[in-house]
C-alpha cells in the first residue's frame, strides 16, 4: 500500500452515481491477498473491530490447517498510525494512517461503531477518504453505529440500511433519504450487486454475522461453517432477521420507584398481571403507576409485561425445555397463537422458528 493524494471534498449532489452503479454491476470476487481494512478511532467499540476481524483471521487459520495460504490481509487503520483507545479502555495499534493507504478493487473497508462515532461522523478528513475510497474498493460496510459515519459521508442515500437499535431513530431523523430498517442484522446480500458493494450491520455481534456472510461469499459455505464452528457460534443468522435487543429488566437505579415491582414481575408471569394487579403490588393508583412507567421506562405497564414474557419465552424455547404450547402457558400468553403474535411483534420471527434456529438441545 502506497500513499495517495488527499481526496477532494464532494457534495452529495455532485457524486457520480451512474459511474458507481456501473462499477458495482461488474464487481469482481475477492481474490487471494484480499485486504480487510478496519477504520479505528478514539472510543470505538472494541468488539466492533475485533469481532469481524477475528472471523477473517479464523478463515486464514482454517486454510492453514488445509495447507493453503492465507486469503485475507487484515489491517487496522486510523487517522494516524499508533494506538487508539477504545470505549472499553483497551488500546489497539493502528499500523497505518488511512490517509496514506491506497486502496484498490481487492479491498474491503469496515467502519466500526461506538461512543466515538459522534465525533467520527463529523471528521471531514475521514468522510473525504471514504467518499474517495468507495468507488474503488470492492466492498465497504459498517458495524453497529458505524452506519452514521457512512450516512454522514453521503454514501447511503436511497439505500436500505440498519444500525444499532438505539441509534435507529437518530439515523432516520438525520438522514430521511435513507431507508432505515430496524429489523435487519445486516444489509449485505451477495446476490445483489449494490448490496454486495455497500452495506451496514446492526448491533455489535451482528458485525460477526456480517463477516461470516463475507467469508461465505469469498470462500464458500463450507469455510463459513468451519469458521462458525471454530468460534462456537451460529453458522448463519439471516440478515433480515430482527435484532434480538433490549428485552432485559432495567437496572433498579434507572427506575427507582418501580424497582421492587420489576423484580417481582418475572416470578409471576403465569398469573394475571393486569394494571390493577400491578398497581396493588406497587401500592400506587393505576393512573400514577402508568405515569411512572412512562416517565422512567418510556412504556406502559402492559407493554413492559409483554416484553418480559417474550424474553422469558425466548429463554425457554432456546433451552428447548418445553413445547411452544407449554411455554405459552408458563409465560402467561395462554394460547400459542398469542405467543406467536407477540414474537412476530417484538422479534419478527415465530416461536417455532426461534426454537429451531437458537435451540441449544
Amino acid at each position: 500500500m502506497t500513499p495517495r493524494p488527499a481526496p477532494q471534498t464532494h457534495s452529495h449532489a455532485a457524486r457520480r452515481k451512474p459511474s458507481r452503479s456501473l462499477l458495482r454491476s461488474a464487481l469482481p470476487q475477492a481474490s487471494a491477498g484480499h485486504h480487510v481494512l478496519c477504520l479505528g478511532y478514539e472510543q470505538a467499540m472494541s468488539l466492533d473491530i475485533t469481532g469481524p476481524l477475528q472471523v477473517f483471521a479464523s478463515a486464514n487459520d482454517m486454510r492453514a490447517r488445509q495447507g493453503l495460504a492465507p486469503f485475507y490481509v487484515i489491517s487496522l487503520l486510523a487517522a494516524e498510525a499508533g494506538p487508539i483507545t477504545t470505549s472499553s479502555g483497551l488500546q489497539m495499534l493502528a499500523t497505518q494512517s488511512y490517509k496514506d493507504c491506497k486502496v484498490d478493487a481487492n479491498c474491503t473497508v469496515l467502519v466500526p461503531g461506538g461512543d466515538g462515532v459522534d465525533l467520527a461522523q463529523h471528521d471531514l478528513a475521514l468522510r473525504q477518504w471514504l467518499q474517495a475510497a468507495e468507488p474503488v474498493v470492492q466492498r465497504m460496510g459498517s458495524v453497529c453505529s458505524g452506519a452514521l459515519v457512512l450516512a454522514q459521508a453521503g454514501l447511503l442515500q436511497d439505500r436500505a440500511a440498519t444500525t444499532h437499535w438505539c441509534r435507529v431513530q437518530e439515523l432516520r431523523e438525520t438522514h430521511p433519504d435513507i431507508c432505515v430498517d430496524h429489523d435487519r442484522l445486516h444489509t449485505y446480500d451477495a446476490r445483489d450487486a449494490q448490496a454486495r458493494h455497500l452495506f451496514t450491520s446492526a448491533g455489535v455481534t451482528a458485525g460477526i454475522d456480517l463477516a461470516l456472510a463475507l467469508v461465505e461469499d469469498d470462500l464458500g459455505s463450507a469455510m463459513a461453517l468451519a469458521v462458525a464452528r471454530h468460534l462456537v457460534m451460529f453458522v448463519r443468522r439471516p440478515g433480515g432477521q430482527a435484532q434480538f435487543s433490549p428485552l432485559l429488566t432495567p437496572e433498579p437505579s434507572h427506575a427507582p420507584r418501580l424497582a421492587q415491582l420489576l423484580e417481582w414481575i418475572p416470578g409471576q408471569l403465569g398469573s394475571n398481571l393486569g394494571v390493577e394487579r400491578l398497581a396493588q403490588q406497587s401500592c400506587l393508583p393505576p393512573r400514577t403507576l402508568a405515569r411512572v412507567f412512562q416517565r422512567e421506562l418510556g412504556t406502559t405497564p402492559a407493554r413492559y409485561v409483554e416484553q418480559v414474557r417474550v424474553q422469558a419465552a425466548a429463554t425457554l424455547l432456546g433451552q428447548r425445555q418445553a413445547s411452544v404450547a407449554t411455554v405459552a402457558k408458563l409465560c402467561g400468553f395462554g394460547h400459542p397463537e398469542s405467543l406467536r403474535r407477540s414474537f412476530h411483534k417484538h422479534l419478527s420471527i415465530s416461536p417455532q422458528a426461534f426454537a429451531e434456529r437458537f435451540g441449544s438441545g
